[in-house]
This record gives structure tokens, C-alpha cells and sequence, in this order.
């Protein structure tokens, strides 16, 4: 028979006591999780979707698989995406664009902007069923920019010469060890300007805005809300709890409604059970270091 002294409640007892907070933390964490929205999708009940947007973009998967999850399920009646962000990557912004058309050609979904929903945050937003800011938002900066360091003149001072072989002129263009020679330049420049063109024609489309309206503003400005309100960028101003009501109108729904807000952080358990207790770089990198992004 085990001595009681020898236990191992009694030999650790700080250790003991840790664990049962910790189980007792990983219950409440689970019961916590069923009833935010879990348990009412089981019941079938009508519900809301929260979708966040937050911070650079750079990944639009989780993103654009929990906007396909919600836009599937019959029981969420319509999304709220919430934008707190400056931009980030090309194609991430395009495939956001995309996730928010799809889903709006069949539910409503309102874009509620925080501090900021600029370049590719309000790329993703655009087709939204209706856009609402705040009158002191950031939004619009509709543009791209390329950027990449030069090494050249230290690298002169220091005597090193790098060696480049390329399969072509423009294989090395926006290497940081060499200058851009004019065909390079222009080639880049026409490759901004595709992909501005791109941004340019989505806004017009999903704003049913006249492309040489939107063209005049898309020189990279940032506006406020209101003034984006004013170009027809945005459709009224509010904040998040307008939002809700507008977006609950559309959908026809009354009174209080649950809701299920993602898409969720990928991350250890246990770091996410003790977070709830308590600038990546924006662009596209090419193998020559240069960076293209909105």
C-alpha cells in the first residue's frame, strides 16, 4: 500500500496544486468555447458570424476557409467582418476580395472598420453588402509600392563585388547588389502598374463606381472615414454596435442573436489558455529581395 507521505501531492505540492488549476482552467476554457456560438450551431439556431481581419495580411487562409465555412452553414444568417488592418501581401488581399464577393453573392456581410482598414484591408472589404466606418478610420491608400534595400555604394566601399548570372535582363531586377538599369526600371514599373490596375478595377466593380472616379483617388492617399464616405468608398459611418444593427436589418433577425467569431489562432493550447488569463514586414518577396505590396 502507498504511504501517503510519499504521494505525490505531498513530495510536489506546488506542482499538484498547478495542475489542478490547470485542468480546471482546460474546463472552463471548453465550456467557454460550447456556448460561444458552438453549442447554438449544434441547435440549429440563427446565428452571426464575426470574422476578423486584423493586423498585416500575409495569409489569407484561415481567413478565406472560415468565410466558406460560414457561408455554408444554414444557420448563420450573415457576417460582420471586422477590418483592423493597414494591408499587407497581393495575393492574400486579392483572395480575401474574392472570399467576401462569393460570400455576399449569397448572404449579407457589413464591414466594420476599426483604426484601420487601408490598401489591401479595404481591398477586402469592397464587395462587401455594405462597408460602415468610423468618421476618424483610416481607409482608401489604394496603390502599390515596390521597395528594396541597395547594397551597391557599401559594398563598393568595401571592395566586394557580387557576381549575378541570370537566364535573362530582367531575372535580376531589384537585386539589393545592383543598380536598376532602365529596362529594368520600366519592366517594374509596368508590373506595378498591372497590379494597381488590378486593385483599381475591383474597387470599381464592387463599389459600382465609375473606374476614372476611383483612378483619381487611387494615388496611395489615406482618408478618413468620412471623407471616404464622401467618395463613395464607404456607405455610412458607425461603429462595431452599428454595425450589428445594420447588418441584423439585413438579415432580418430581431432582438438578441448568438454569434461565432474566427477564425481561430493557430496555436498551442496551452499558450492560448494562458493568453486568455493574462511589424512582419508587408509584401510579396521575390527571390531577388524586392517587395511588392498595397
Amino acid at each position: 500500500m502507498t504511504n501517503p507521505r510519499h504521494s505525490f501531492s505531498v513530495r510536489h505540492p506546488f506542482l499538484f496544486g498547478f495542475s489542478l488549476l490547470l485542468m480546471a482552467v482546460v474546463l472552463l476554457w471548453g465550456i467557454t468555447a460550447f456556448f460561444n456560438g458552438k453549442a447554438d450551431r449544434m441547435l440549429g439556431s440563427d446565428m452571426i458570424g464575426v470574422v476578423n481581419i486584423q493586423g498585416t495580411i500575409t495569409d489569407s487562409l484561415p481567413t478565406v476557409k472560415f468565410l466558406r465555412e460560414l457561408r455554408r452553414d444554414k444557420s448563420v444568417k450573415g457576417v460582420l467582418l471586422r477590418i483592423n488592418s493597414p494591408g499587407g501581401t497581393i495575393a492574400p488581399s486579392q483572395e480575401l476580395y474574392l472570399a467576401v464577393k462569393r460570400f455576399a453573392e449569397v448572404k449579407p456581410i457589413v464591414a466594420s472598420f476599426g483604426t484601420v482598414a487601408a490598401s489591401g484591408g479595404y481591398y477586402a472589404a469592397a464587395p462587401a453588402t455594405q462597408i460602415i466606418a468610423n468618421s476618424g478610420s483610416i481607409t482608401g491608400s489604394i496603390g502599390v509600392k515596390a521597395e528594396y534595400a541597395s547594397f551597391k555604394q557599401l559594398m563598393d566601399k568595401i571592395g566586394i563585388k557580387p557576381i549575378i548570372i541570370t537566364s535573362g535582363n530582367l531575372k535580376g531586377a531589384g537585386s539589393p547588389y545592383s543598380e536598376l538599369t532602365e529596362e529594368q526600371r520600366k519592366y517594374l514599373q509596368h508590373l506595378i502598374m498591372d497590379m494597381h490596375n488590378m486593385f483599381v478595377d475591383d474597387v470599381a466593380a464592387a463599389r459600382k463606381l465609375d473606374h476614372k472616379d476611383v483612378e483619381k483617388i487611387a494615388d496611395g492617399r489615406a482618408m478618413s472615414g468620412r471623407e471616404a464616405k464622401e467618395l463613395g468608398l464607404v456607405d455610412r459611418l458607425g461603429g462595431f454596435e452599428d454595425s450589428v444593427t445594420v447588418l441584423k436589418a439585413l438579415c432580418n433577425i430581431e432582438g438578441d442573436v448568438p454569434f461565432i467569431e474566427g477564425p481561430e489562432k493557430d496555436e498551442p493550447l496551452l499558450k492560448e489558455i494562458l493568453g486568455s488569463l493574462g511589424i512582419i514586414p508587408s509584401g510579396s518577396f521575390g527571390g531577388d529581395g524586392f517587395i511588392l505590396s498595397y
